[in-house]
C-alpha cells in the first residue's frame, strides 16, 4: 500500500485556508499514486484551537469544512482531524476526532481516546474520550486493516513512561483487534530532545505489537507552540523507513509492504540540540509574525548578546528588509554599547535608528525629584530608563505596525531580571524560553553557520550588562549564568525542592536566594509578552502557579523541624 504523509502548517480557526490546504496535499498524493493520504490531528481547525472549540459557530464551520472535503475526494482515501459534536446528552460536548473520507463520502469517524490535560493540553476542558471498543478506530483501506489512533493514544507505552498518566493502552487495543498497520495522526509540540524520545517512544510500541507505523505531526507555530513536523514511518521491526523534514511542510511517500515498507525518497535527518532550538525559534517567529498580521518588527538594540541573537533570528525568519532596530543610549551606556549595535545592524543589513534618551531621562527625573527629595538613588531610577525606552520602542510599534520584540532570556524572566513596561514592553518575547547560556551557544551557532561574526564577537565575550548604572554587570545581582540556569533547570524544569538542589551540591544560600527570586517574580510574569516555549516547562500558559503564595522553600538545619512541624 502507498501510504503519503501530508505534513502541514495548520492556522488555527483558519477553516476555509486549512480545507484549501488538505485538498491541494490530497490531489499531490493522488498524482504521486497514493492510496491513502493522512493529516495530522486537527487538521481542519489547526491545533491548538483552545476556546474556539466554545463557540458552536466554530464547531459548525468545522463539520461543513470537513463535508467539503469529503465531497471533493475521488480516487484515495483520506484521513484527517476535525472536531466532531458528542450527540449524547452526557460528558463533554466534542470529540477529537479523525474521519475516513473516500469517493464524495465520509466512510467512518474515530475519536481520541487519551486526553492530555498536563503542560500545556487541557483537551478534557472540550472533549470526551471515544469509547473503549476495541474494534471502533479500524479501517479497511484497500485490502489493509488498519488502526487509527490520534496522538496522546501512542504515548502510554509502561516501557517509555517512567509514570502511566492511563489505565488503557489504545495501541496495544488496536493490536489485539486485529490492526496490521497502525496509523497515528498528531499535533504534537517541538521540546528540546523530544524527538529523540518519540523515535525510542514508537520503536517499543512497534517490537511489541509487530505492526509497522505511520505517524503524521503538523508543522508551523501557534501561539506559543512550535510543531517540529518530524512525520515518520517505521517497519514492523522498529526500523525508520521515512522520515520527513523537520520544521517544514512535506508530502512524504511511504510503500509498505506487509510488515516492511520502504520510502521514495531518502529519509530526512532531523537537528539536535541547538540547532533543533534554532530552527522552532525561526519557524514560531515567522509563523508568530504572518498568522497575527503583522509585516515586520522592531527591537531594541543595546550591544548586548540578547538583542543580537533576536535581531539575527528575526532576520532569518522575515528577512532583513522586515526587521528594525533602534539603539538609545543613555548617560550610563558604554561607547561599545552603540559601536556593536550598530556592526550589528550592518552585518545583518537591517534598519537601524539611534535616539538618545539621556534628556528624556533627565527630564523624568527632575519632574519626580521634589517628592523624592532626600532619598537615595535606587531601582527606581534605574527603570525609569528602562520605561523611556519601551516607551518609544511602542511608539514605533505603534506608528509604523512593526511587532515588538522583547529580547529577555529565560534566566532573567525566571529571578525578575527585567522591568514591567520598560524592557518587557512587546508583542512576542521570543527568548522567554531560552536560558542564558544557550543564549550564547545559539549565538555561536548562527555566526558558524554564517562562516563570519554576524553578531559581534563583542557581544559574545564581553560581560552582560543592563547599563542602568555605572560600571553594572548582570553579575552584580546575579550568580554566574552556568550556575543560575543550572539552579534553574532543577527548578522550574525538573521542579526539585530546595534540599534536593543544594544536595547536588549548590551553594545553599545561593539556592535560597534564586528559589526566592523565581516565587517573587511571578506576578511580573504573568504580564509578559507570550513567547516560544522549546524546554519541557516553559513561564507560559502550561505553567499555572499562584502569584500570591506562602509556600517557603527553607532547607531545616540538622535537628530542627521544618516548618510544617513548628
Amino acid at each position: 500500500m502507498r501510504i503519503a504523509l501530508a505534513q502541514i502548517n495548520c492556522t488555527v480557526g483558519d477553516i476555509a485556508g486549512n480545507c484549501r490546504k488538505i485538498l491541494a496535499f490530497t490531489q499531490r498524493a493522488k498524482e504521486q499514486g497514493a492510496q491513502l493520504v493522512v493529516f495530522p490531528e486537527l487538521s481542519v481547525v489547526g491545533y491548538p484551537p483552545r476556546d474556539l472549540l466554545l463557540k458552536p459557530q466554530f464547531v459548525a464551520d468545522n463539520l461543513r469544512g470537513l463535508d467539503l472535503i469529503a465531497s471533493r475526494v475521488s480516487g484515495i482515501d483520506v484521513i484527517v482531524g476535525y472536531a466532531q459534536r458528542n450527540e449524547t446528552p452526557v460528558g463533554r460536548p466534542l470529540f477529537n476526532a479523525a474521519a475516513l473520507l473516500r469517493d464524495g463520502k465520509i466512510v467512518s469517524r474515530h475519536f481520541k481516546t487519551l486526553l492530555p490535560t498536563y503542560d500545556v493540553f487541557d483537551e478534557s476542558r472540550y472533549f470526551e474520550p471515544g469509547p473503549a471498543c476495541d474494534r471502533c478506530n479500524l479501517v479497511q483501506i484497500a485490502d489493509t486493516t488498519a488502526g487509527l489512533s490520534i496522538c496522546e493514544d501512542l504515548w502510554n507505552d509502561e516501557k517509555m513512561v517512567s509514570r502511566r498518566l492511563y489505565h488503557q493502552n489504545p495501541i496495544a487495543d488496536l493490536h489485539a483487534a486485529g490492526a496490521q498497520v497502525l496509523i497515528n495522526i498528531s499535533a504534537s509540540p517541538f521540546v528540546a530532545g523530544k524527538h529523540e524520545f518519540r523515535l525510542d517512544l514508537f520503536g517499543s510500541q512497534v517490537k511489541q505489537f509487530g505492526r509497522p507505523l505511520i505517524y503524521v505531526n503538523q508543522v508551523g507555530g501557534n501561539d506559543e507552540l512550535v510543531f517540529d513536523g518530524n512525520s515518520v514511518a517505521l517497519d514492523a521491526a522498529g526500523n525508520v523507513i521515512a522520515q520527513a523534514k523537520d520544521f517544514e511542510e512535506d508530502l512524504l511517500i511511504v510503500d509498505l509492504h506487509g510488515n516492511t515498507g520502504n520510502a521514495t525518497t531518502t529519509p530526512h535527518t532531523h537537528a539536535h540540540g541547538a540547532a533543533a532550538i534554532y530552527k522552532a525559534l525561526v519557524l514560531g517567529l515567522r509563523d508568530y509574525v504572518h498568522k497575527c498580521g503583522f509585516k515586520s518588527v522592531v527591537l531594541g538594540l543595546s550591544g548586548g548578546i540578547d538583542s543580537a541573537l533576536t535581531a539575527a533570528l528575526a532576520v532569518a525568519a522575515l528577512g532583513k528588509d522586515k526587521v528594525v532596530g533602534v539603539a538609545m543610549p543613555s548617560r550610563f551606556s558604554s561607547d561599545h554599547s552603540i559601536v556593536d549595535a550598530e556592526a550589528l545592524a550592518h552585518n545583518l543589513g537591517i534598519a537601524f535608528h539611534l535616539v538618545p534618551i539621556r534628556s528624556i531621562h533627565e527630564q523624568y527625573e527632575n519632574t519626580l525629584a521634589p517628592f523624592f527629595d532626600r532619598m537615595a538613588r535606587d531601582v527606581t531610577e534605574e527603570n525609569l530608563q528602562a520605561r523611556v525606552r519601551g516607551a518609544l520602542l511602542m511608539a514605533f510599534s505603534n506608528k509604523f505596525n512593526h511587532l515588538l520584540l522583547t529580547t529577555g532570556n529565560k534566566s532573567e524572566l525566571a529571578v525578575g531580571y527585567c522591568t514591567l513596561y520598560g524592557d518587557m514592553c512587546g508583542g512576542l518575547a521570543i527568548l522567554s524560553d531560552v536560558p542564558k547560556t544557550m543564549v550564547y551557544e545559539l549565538s555561536e551557532l548562527i555566526n558558524r553557520q554564517a562562516a563570519c561574526e554576524l553578531i559581534p564577537r563583542n557581544s559574545i565575550t564581553k560581560a552582560p550588562s543592563a547599563e542602568l548604572r555605572p560600571d553594572q554587570t548582570d553579575q552584580d545581582s546575579l550568580p554566574p549564568y552556568d550556575i543560575l540556569d543550572a539552579i534553574l533547570h532543577r527548578y522550574v524544569e525538573e521542579e526539585k525542592g530546595v534540599s534536593e538542589i543544594i544536595a547536588e551540591g549548590f551553594d545553599a544560600p545561593t539556592v535560597l536566594r534564586v528559589i526566592k527570586l523565581v516565587d517573587r517574580s511571578e506576578y511580573k510574569r504573568r504580564q509578559s509578552a507570550p513567547g516560544i516555549k522549546v524546554t519541557s516547562r516553559a513561564f507560559g500558559y502550561g505553567r499555572r502557579m499562584p502569584i500570591a503564595q506562602r509556600y517557603e522553600q527553607v532547607m531545616p538545619r540538622h535537628g530542627e523541624p521544618s516548618p510544617i512541624q513548628e
